[in-house]
């Protein structure tokens, strides 16, 4: 846990996302906002987030549907440059996600000087975008070859939008991937954006990783936050901070008090 405890402390970590809008290239782009629009939205997301007192927050695509494996350059330098630009406000932690594209999140996190990444790194999936075969071992020595090797590896060990292909239990799989890619935190998520984990899920990857920081990744909600954090050694939250817990609309700054509330107060319990 040592680099997840530099980055995140000895808490249970509330790490919360920005969301940009669809990059230029992508089909949902706003070309009449540009980049400017961009940074607007992202600026009052990460404020309205950093207000409500979230741990950590995480800059990623979610919006550039249909999703990729190879990214387009365009998208990453856009989402650096975004970054770069609001570098000077950011306050707390942070890290980022290119969709789905691993060697592009790690180009992105040595570019802006992120804390942690989150990706799929290991597995084999039938999913709407394809096959889907991420090389761990590739992305690893890509970070350490970029200088960022106290980079924190997030890993997404059920990936939302597909099926594995490999059919060992989930508890297996994560520790089978501890054990051969040395992640800094597993990452258990439901089926698609917004969609809880299941908690016996949950239950039995934690169970299996006692010394191994595991996360629940998607769909948790204000009223689950605390059965959650009971179980997960933090969480990372999107739809449930927007307006009308909406994925594609901007955060609710009154919704990410409350759910960043709820969450001290299941902490300051525990």
């Amino acid at each position: 846990m040592r680099k997840f405890r530099a980055v995140f402390g000895d808490g249970k970590p509330v790490i919360a996302m920005v969301h940009f809008g669809a990059l230029p290239g992508s089909p949902l782009h706003d070309a009449e906002a540009g980049i400017d629009g961009l940074i607007d939205g992202c600026r009052a997301d990460l404020h309205a987030l950093q207000n409500a007192g979230f741990d950590a927050v995480m800059f990623g695509n979610e919006n550039d549907r249909p999703y990729e494996f190879d990214v387009d350059t365009a998208s990453t330098a856009t989402m650096a440059y975004v970054i770069g630009r609001l570098r000077p406000e950011i306050t707390v932690p942070f890290g980022v996600n290119v969709l789905w594209d691993p060697m592009a999140t790690l180009a992105l996190a040595a570019a802006t000087g992120a804390r942690f990444v989150r990706e799929i790194f290991t597995g084999t999936y039938a999913s709407d975008m394809g096959h889907w075969a991420p090389d761990a071992g590739r992305a690893m020595r890509y970070r350490d070859r970029l200088g960022a090797s106290d980079v924190a590896m997030l890993y997404n060990i059920s990936a939302e939008f597909a099926d594995s292909l490999d059919r060992r239990p989930l508890p297996d799989r994560a520790r089978s991937a501890v054990f051969s890619s040395i992640p800094d935190a597993v990452l258990v998520s439901g089926q698609i954006t917004g969609e809880a984990a299941r908690m016996e899920d949950l239950e039995a990857v934690k169970a299996v990783l006692p010394d191994t920081p595991v996360l629940a990744n998607t769909g948790v909600k204000h009223a689950t936050v605390a059965e959650v954090l009971r179980v997960a050694d933090g969480c990372i939250v999107g739809s449930a901070l927007k307006q009308d817990g909406d994925t594609w609309k901007p955060v609710d700054p009154d919704r990410a008090a409350d759910f960043m509330a709820r969450a001290r107060a299941v902490r300051r319990g525990r």
